[in-house]
């Protein structure tokens, strides 16, 4: 069983074996998390990035979807790139948010990782409610991870992010 974790702090301070990247369409570097992580983590990640352009992903990633590349300078063997939609009254994107966590620990597993740290994916820039997200975010992650995943951490940057995810994990059992 995969255990969950609450933490709060800097996402690119911790030692795991991957780590989420909150990232945009281009995987080339941006804002938020996303920037935190490229900076801190060095040019092998960008490269890495723009190597997938060329090849893969010639018009981007797309929402929901993940990849992983190195994680550079990083205290971790990968960071894996998702992309979290832009919260929207209009229209329910609920279920391509859960994507990028199943999506995310699918190539987790994949690269054998044991321990994932997640931020709070959409919920900064991209608009998306923090208890919406962290309900969905704990949801999806007890329902997905599995072997070798025995660690799913959310690495949370301030207290009310770390409060909302705490009542959803306390609300979720």
């Amino acid at each position: 069983m995969t255990e969950i974790k609450l933490v709060r702090g800097d996402i690119t301070r911790q030692q795991a074996d991957a780590i989420v990247n909150a990232a945009n369409s281009s995987l080339l570097g941006g804002g938020g998390v996303d920037g935190a992580i490229h900076r801190r983590g060095g040019p092998e990640i960008l490269a890495e990035c723009r190597a997938l352009r060329a090849s893969r992903y010639g018009t981007g990633l797309r929402t929901g979807q993940a990849v992983a590349t190195t994680a550079g300078r990083l205290d971790a063997d990968h960071v894996i790139h998702t992309v979290g939609p832009v919260w929207s009254r209009q229209e329910d994107r609920s279920e391509l948010l859960a994507s990028c966590y199943r999506e995310s620990l699918r190539v987790a597993q994949e690269l054998g990782a044991r321990t994932v740290a997640f931020p709070a994916i959409s919920t900064g820039i991209y608009g998306w409610p923090m208890d919406d997200g962290a309900r969905i975010a704990i949801r999806t992650v007890r329902e997905t991870a599995a072997a070798p995943v025995g660690e799913v951490r959310f690495v949370l940057f301030d207290e009310q992010a770390y409060s909302e995810f705490e009542s959803a994990l306390a609300a979720q059992g």
